[in-house]
């Protein structure tokens, strides 16, 4: 216990507080139970830290940091920390990376019956299952999802320019508003690219040096002990999901070919729709697809993306291609908070049931969508709005 306290104070003392991603003040972190899932590396840990730092003295008694992770727990089991933390008059723990232990979910469990003014807080992989882990917690947790930084964080985290965020209907329908405050602040358009190749991920806060490197690392950590761990995958297999990755990012998001597909990775079309679920699930990759509400397992998505624009100048082995940039900013930014679906119709994609957007350069007409009534471009290298043309930056103000 007490080597737990000493890390949880040399942690603290180490953490800033400067720049505190947006999700801080979406998290009701009074509830009894909280879980935070995400890709690594998008700041986990470092929210919890933030938290903890603003709103708790750093002597450990009543609140406390722990990584489940840490050789502590080779000795000493979850539910023995629970119980001496509370002992001790501890109110609010905070556990992380908790799918590196064994029983994690059936531990939490029985620390939430059994301590009814106890706290928890805990975080762990995007794969991590609360529903159907071994006791299911979906009536006892809240879980919140966290990703990369948006254009809006990066803005302020890299470049100290704050401006707030906006709903989906705010930029669709008062595109002129938001053009007109957020150009009288900075021009978007000198950050943009920037954002879209070393901006997603909260690396370069530590340092400008190595950032592809340390997504490589995160990738590499995700396909060989994540997914084995958590998804049962094969390790044999991980050179053909590495295979899979390199492909899926070089070309061109066309309509899904699962026959080309199985040939180059070298898989059955059984084993392949698995693994891309399970890319999937792990925030590498996303699926899209026509109509959510009939999704069948191991159905065959429409289009496939990366999950962010960062991973396509990391993993591609092509110059990488702006249209499909465009296309996988689109859908991640618009994913995080909306239903997002493949247009059969005319349009890139289907939002929230409700509008349909074409995603293109500065040079889009509107030809594919005239027939729909609430239809918009986001059109690349735009400063101001025109018309339905909205320009691409501005989805990256929904976070």
């Amino acid at each position: 216990m007490e080597t737990l306290i000493s890390r949880y104070k040399r942690l603290l003392a180490a953490t800033s507080t400067t720049y505190i991603r947006n999700l801080m003040n979406t998290i009701h972190w009074n509830n009894r139970l909280v879980a935070i899932r995400g890709a690594r590396g998008v700041g986990k840990t470092t929210l919890m830290l933030q938290y903890l730092k603003q709103n708790y003295t750093t002597d450990g008694r009543e609140a406390l940091y722990a990584s489940l992770d840490s050789g502590y727990f080779t000795r000493h089991t979850l539910s023995e920390l629970v119980e001496q933390f509370y002992l001790r008059g501890g109110k609010h723990l905070f556990l992380d990376e908790v799918h590196k232990y064994p029983g994690w979910s059936r531990e939490i469990k029985n620390a939430y019956d059994e301590y009814p003014d106890l706290k928890i807080v805990f975080s762990g992989s995007s794969l991590l299952q609360i529903l159907n882990a071994e006791a299911d917690l979906s009536r006892r947790c809240i879980s919140y999802d966290m990703q990369g930084l948006s254009f809006r964080e990066y803005l302020h985290f890299y470049h100290q320019i704050e401006i707030r965020p906006y709903t989906l209907d705010e930029i669709l329908f008062h595109p002129d508003k938001i053009c007109e405050e957020v150009n009288a602040k900075c021009r978007p358009l000198a950050y943009f690219d920037d954002y879209l190749k070393v901006g997603y991920y909260p690396f370069r806060l530590e340092g400008n040096e190595d950032y592809y490197t340390r997504i490589e690392n995160v990738v590499n950590m995700i396909l060989e002990i994540e997914l084995p761990q958590q998804c049962g995958i094969d390790v044999a297999n991980i050179r053909k999901l590495k295979t899979l990755l390199t492909i899926l990012s070089s070309e061109v998001p066309l309509m899904v070919d699962m026959t080309k597909l199985s040939a180059l990775s070298e898989m059955s079309r059984t084993t392949l729709l698995a693994y891309l679920q399970y890319l999937h699930r792990a925030k590498l990759i996303h699926l899209l697809y026509s109509d959510l509400d009939s999704l069948k397992k191991l159905q065959k998505p429409d289009k496939i993306y990366m999950e962010n624009p960062n991973l396509l100048y990391v993993l591609s082995l092509n110059e990488v291609n702006k249209g499909t940039v465009r296309e996988v900013f689109m859908v991640n930014q618009l994913a995080y908070q909306h239903r997002v679906e493949y247009c059969t119709r005319s349009a890139d994609y289907t939002i929230d049931r409700k509008y349909v957007i074409e995603t293109g350069g500065k040079s889009k007409d509107g030809k594919q969508i005239a027939g729909e009534q609430t239809a918009f471009i986001a059109a690349d290298n735009m400063e101001y709005a025109v018309g339905n043309k909205i320009p691409l930056w501005a989805f990256g103000f929904l976070y």
